[in-house]
C-alpha cells in the first residue's frame, strides 16, 4: 500500500470508530476510538483462533507493520499535535505557574526516569542502560492524551495550565533524555555519539537549540502576520510554521518537540494578540481545533491497531502490568518533589499530587519511542510492557481523572 492509500484507510477507519463509540459506547471521542480499534484488533485474532485457515490477523499485521508508527508520528504528526496544542496555551497563564512546570519537566523526568529505569531492571534483569531507556521512554506524559482529556474535565485554571504546560515540556525534555540514553545504551549504533562532551553536546544542541529555533521561527511569522490582514493566508502559514519548523528542527538535528511548542506559545499568544484581526484569530483557532481532533482521532486508532506489532507471551504481558504500577511511582514522585519543593514559596491547590499523578497519561510517543529502539534481545519485552501500559493509561486513567479532580480539587483557585 502507498502513503495515500494507507491515509485514506486511516481516516476511514478512525470515521467508522467514532461513529460507533458516538452511537453506542458514548466515550470521549479519542478514548473510545482506541476502545474500538482495540476490541476490533483483539476480536480479530479471536477469529483467527476460530478459523485460523483464513489467516485475516496476518494479513493484517502486515498492514499494520507496513505503517511506520514511530516515523508517522516523530516526524509527521507530533509537530501538528504539539504546535495545536501549545497554541491554546497562554503565556500569562503559564507565567503564574512556570516554576511548577520548570521543575516538573526536568528535576521531575529525571526522578522518573531513574526510578522506573532501576525499578525494570530489578523485575526483569534488564542491563541498567536499557532499562533506563524504558525509564526515559515511559516517562513523557503524552501531551495528546492529556490535553484531549482536559476538555473533558472541569478543572481550575491554574491546574489545567500546569498540567498541560508540564505535559508539552515535558514531552520534548524526555526525548532528549530518551536520545542521550540510547546514545549510552547502544554505543555501536551509528545514529548516537558516546562519550561525555558528546552526550553534553547533544542536549544542549537538542534542548536549547530546539527552543531557539522555535522561538525565532515564530517570532518570524508573527512579523510577517503583522504585515498582512488575510485570514486564509494567515492560517496558512501557521500551518506552514508547524510543518516547516519541525521538519527544519530535524535537519538541524534539534528537539524538533520543543521548537514546536515554543512556536505555537508564541502565535498563540503574541501572534494573537498583536498579529491577527478578530476575524483571522476565529478561523485560526477553528482550524487548529480540527487539525487537533483529527489527528488524535487517527492516533489513538493507531495505537489501538498497534496491537498486532506486539508480542503477547504472558511473560511480557506480566510484566507490563507491574509496570504500570511502577510508572506510576515514577510519576508521583516527579509530581509530588518539585512541588513539595516549592511549597515554602507557593501555595498550591488542593488535590495537587494526586491529580497531576493520575492525570499524567502516557501516548503515543512512549509507543513510537519503543519502536524506534535499535533491534536488540529487549526491544519486544519493551514494546509490549510500554504498550500496556500506555493503554492503561489512556482508558483506565484518561476515563477516571476527571472525577478525581471534581473530588479532591474542588476549592477556589489558589495558584
Amino acid at each position: 500500500m502507498n502513503i495515500l492509500q494507507i491515509a485514506s484507510l486511516l481516516i476511514v477507519m478512525a470515521g467508522v470508530f467514532g461513529t460507533i463509540n458516538y452511537l453506542f459506547l458514548k466515550l470521549p471521542s479519542a478514548i473510545g476510538i482506541l476502545v474500538v480499534a482495540l476490541l476490533a484488533s483483539m476480536a480479530t485474532m479471536g477469529f483467527d483462533l476460530i478459523v485460523p485457515e483464513w489467516g485475516i490477523s496476518d494479513q493484517v499485521r502486515s498492514v499494520v507493520l507496513g505503517i511506520d508508527f514511530s516515523d508517522a508520528l516523530l516526524e509527521g504528526m507530533l509537530g501538528l499535535l504539539l504546535f495545536a496544542g501549545a497554541l491554546h496555551v497562554k503565556l500569562s497563564d503559564l507565567k503564574a505557574v512556570w516554576p511548577t512546570v520548570l521543575l516538573m519537566a526536568t528535576i521531575g523526568v529525571g526522578l522518573s526516569t531513574a526510578i522506573v529505569g532501576f525499578g525494570f531492571s530489578w523485575m526483569t534483569g534488564a542491563p541498567i542502560m536499557i532499562a533506563l531507556v524504558f525509564g526515559a521512554l515511559i516517562t513523557p506524559t503524552d501531551p495528546v492524551a492529556v490535553l484531549g482529556v482536559l476538555k473533558e474535565a472541569n478543572m481550575r485554571k491554574s491546574l489545567e495550565t500546569q498540567i498541560a504546560g508540564e505535559s508539552l515540556f515535558n514531552d520534548g525534555v524526555a526525548y532528549v533524555v530518551f536520545l542521550v540514553l540510547v546514545g549510552l545504551a547502544f554505543p555501536g549504533d551509528a545514529h548516537h555519539e558516546s562519550g561525555a562532551a558528546a552526550i553534553a553536546k547533544l542536549f544542549l544542541q537538542e534542548a536549547l537549540g530546539g527552543a531557539v529555533l522555535g522561538i525565532a521561527l515564530g517570532w518570524l511569522v508573527f512579523r510577517v502576520m503583522r504585515l498582512i490582514d488575510d485570514y486564509s493566508l494567515e492560517v496558512l502559514l501557521t500551518l506552514g510554521l508547524a510543518f516547516g519548523g519541525y521538519e527544519l528542527a530535524i535537519w538541524l538535528h534539534v528537539s524538533a518537540p520543543i521548537a514546536a511548542v515554543c512556536a505555537g506559545l508564541l502565535i498563540g499568544d503574541i501572534g494573537a494578540k498583536h498579529g491577527m484581526s478578530g476575524e483571522t484569530r476565529e478561523y485560526v483557532d477553528k482550524f487548529w481545533v480540527l487539525v487537533d481532533e483529527i489527528l488524535n482521532a487517527v492516533l489513538f486508532l493507531l495505537i489501538g491497531i498497534e496491537v498486532f506489532a506486539v508480542q503477547l507471551d504472558q511473560s511480557f504481558l506480566l510484566t507490563g502490568v507491574m509496570s504500570i504500577a511502577l510508572a506510576l511511582v515514577g510519576r508521583l514522585a516527579a509530581v509530588a518533589v518539585p512541588v513539595l519543593m516549592l511549597k515554602p514559596f507557593r501555595t498550591f491547590g488542593p488535590g495537587v499530587i494526586q491529580i497531576m499523578t493520575w492525570g499524567g497519561l502516557k501516548g503515543g510517543i512512549s509507543v513510537a519511542l519503543a519502536l524506534s529502539l535499535p533491534e536488540n534481545e529487549w526491544k519486544p519485552l519493551i514494546l509490549t510492557t510500554t504498550y500496556v501500559v500506555v493503554v492503561f493509561s489512556i482508558i483506565v486513567q484518561g476515563l477516571t481523572v476527571a472525577k478525581l479532580a471534581n473530588k479532591v480539587g474542588r476549592e477556589p483557585d489558589l495558584v
